[in-house]
């Protein structure tokens, strides 16, 4: 990754602001040409706070006229300065489709390659794996996680020896149902993780204690999916008004106002929004540009969502 350090001045009053409210930001958290960037608390690695998902929209293998989309739409997040790539054996035929698109990109892509192992069993979980950096095209995965608590103890062993190793650089566990949080809570307890990965939106709050309270407390990096509740955020929002203030965060959709309240919790490291669109994701994008809402205006903007 890139990491310079200049950020600027509405940048800092946004941060000051956040300081001011008693928030304790992560170390690390800055803006670089305007794109706000976080640090993984274990290392100090900086990301983009917007990643790119590939849930439900990757699975594209023998559809060209998608192919050909998801291309520009990959083009776009990185010409955009995007980072992470998340996805999954889960996702039907996303990675193979990533693989078929990577070397369609031009330049320094900065890629964060994030992957998850999804499967019982020692043995299929590194054949798994294995088969997944092959579809992928690349040396080594940055981060590997244990997708939905699936045998997670028998893969954390696995992921701490190829960590040590070198064959991956960071280890993490994912869930995205809200059943799996108390198991959760106790793994990331007793456990040392360098990333979780779960569900937070504007509409969908619950994570918020204890989950991110134990990350930030044990220095764990949080990924945000669905941050959009899968989609439902917009219909609640259908035929509304984007309030005036939001232009105060550097708002101007609702798409960045859901995305800006994720990233500006000080627990979150980045959100992994997925689409197929280039438009949307030209919007994704900019939402990690510019001021995040400081303490104040997130308890606003919950506010305002949840009176329309």
């Amino acid at each position: 990754m890139k990491n310079k350090t200049n950020i600027s001045r509405r940048q800092f009053m946004g941060f000051a602001g956040m300081l001011a409210a008693g928030w304790v930001l992560p170390a690390g958290t800055f803006a670089d040409a305007g794109q706000i960037r976080k640090a993984i608390p274990k290392t100090g690695e900086k990301l983009p706070v917007i990643g790119m998902g590939t849930s439900r929209t990757f699975d594209a293998i023998g559809n060209k006229e998608l192919l050909t989309r998801l291309q520009q739409v990959t083009r776009t997040f990185f010409d955009m300065g995007g980072g992470m790539i998340d996805s999954s054996p889960m996702y039907g035929s996303a990675q193979e489709v990533i693989g078929e698109l990577l070397p369609g990109v031009a330049g320094d892509t900065n890629l964060f390659a994030a992957t998850k192992v999804w499967i019982q069993g020692k043995k299929q979980g590194i054949e798994q794996m294995e088969a997944s950096r092959q579809q992928w095209g690349i040396k080594r995965f940055d981060l590997m996680q244990i997708h939905n608590l699936i045998d997670w103890e028998t893969h954390l062993e696995t992921l701490k020896q190829m960590k040590a190793e070198g064959k991956i650089r960071y280890v993490g566990i994912t869930t995205s149902h809200g059943r799996d949080h108390n198991e959760l809570i106790n793994i990331l307890k007793k456990h040392d993780f360098d990333f979780v990965q779960l569900t937070y939106n504007i509409g969908n709050r619950d994570v918020e204690s204890p989950l991110l309270l134990i990350a930030q407390e044990k220095g764990i990096a949080v990924i945000v999916n669905r941050p959009y509740q899968r989609g439902a955020l917009f219909h609640q929002i259908k035929g509304k008004s984007l309030p005036t203030w939001a232009q105060e965060f550097d708002c101007t959709s609702w798409g960045q106002y859901f995305l800006k309240f994720v990233v500006s919790h000080p627990a979150v490291t980045c959100a992994i929004p997925a689409t197929s669109k280039v438009k949307h994701m030209q919007d994704n994008m900019q939402a990690g540009r510019g001021r995040l809402p400081t303490a104040k205006q997130r308890v606003q903007m919950v506010s305002y969502f949840e009176s329309l």
